[in-house]
């Protein structure tokens, strides 16, 4: 299985149990090349959009940043994919050691071009990292938080494994072990997670999602979200 297919089964079930019943309206934003959530969505019964420049063809993607999209009717709920990894250069070199070779012919996920990036450029990871984030302007998934909730009200989150999906031979339930935060603990101490080894990679991933703060007269729209990587 395809390291895109291993995460997007890992969150799905997440997604699946917070949805509101079928047929509801849900806009998946930065789908993907590969369609993200949709086609879960539509074989599930809802009226699937995926947003995103970069979207397949077809009648259930808008190839348009999400700012440009002008829905025909409200949603009852939207799925976001955020762009900002959260770990410190200890995690980033265990996940290095551990990932898996790209298939024959296919292009280099995005564990294995940070890996490279990293490299060349001859930086700290923690100034590699900010450098890039800053490049791409990618917001620190606090200040995303912050502002969903000067609107929403947070109904869940926890914190979940994220890189097993482009590791060799390494399950969500090893690497939750490997980089579990230890409470004792102050060392390489990320905002709501710690560890002994090294921070957790763990973003708020894949659960959390959010209510309005007021239901809107037409009814509640749900905000999921979790924090990925981009390439």
């Amino acid at each position: 299985m395809a390291p895109d297919d291993r995460w997007l089964a890992a969150v799905w079930p997440f997604v699946r149990e917070q949805l509101p019943a079928a047929p509801a309206r849900v806009l998946e934003v930065g789908c993907g090349t590969l369609g993200g959530l949709v086609p879960a969505l539509v074989d599930g019964g809802y009226q699937a959009v995926g947003v995103d420049p970069q979207a397949p063809q077809g009648s259930d993607y808008q190839r348009v940043e999400v700012e440009q999209y002008k829905p025909q009717q409200p949603v009852d709920c939207v799925v976001v994919e955020w762009a900002w990894e959260r770990f410190d250069e200890a995690t980033a070199r265990w996940g290095f050691a551990r990932l898996a070779p790209p298939a024959p012919g296919a292009e280099p996920g995005w564990l294995h071009k940070h890996q490279q990036r990293w490299s060349a450029s001859g930086r700290s990871w923690d100034h590699y990292l900010r450098d890039w984030a800053t490049k791409e302007r990618l917001h620190p998934g606090e200040t995303i938080l912050g502002g969903l909730e000067t609107r929403f009200t947070r109904e869940h989150a926890a914190d979940a494994p994220y890189l097993f999906a482009d590791l060799a031979d390494t399950t969500q339930t090893e690497e939750h072990d490997r980089l579990r935060p230890d409470p004792s603990s102050t060392a390489g101490k990320a905002p709501s997670t710690s560890s002994a080894v090294c921070s957790s990679p763990w973003a708020r991933s894949p659960s959390c999602w959010w209510r309005p703060h007021r239901a809107p007269q037409r009814g509640r729209c749900r905000f999921l979200t979790w924090e990925a990587a981009s390439s």
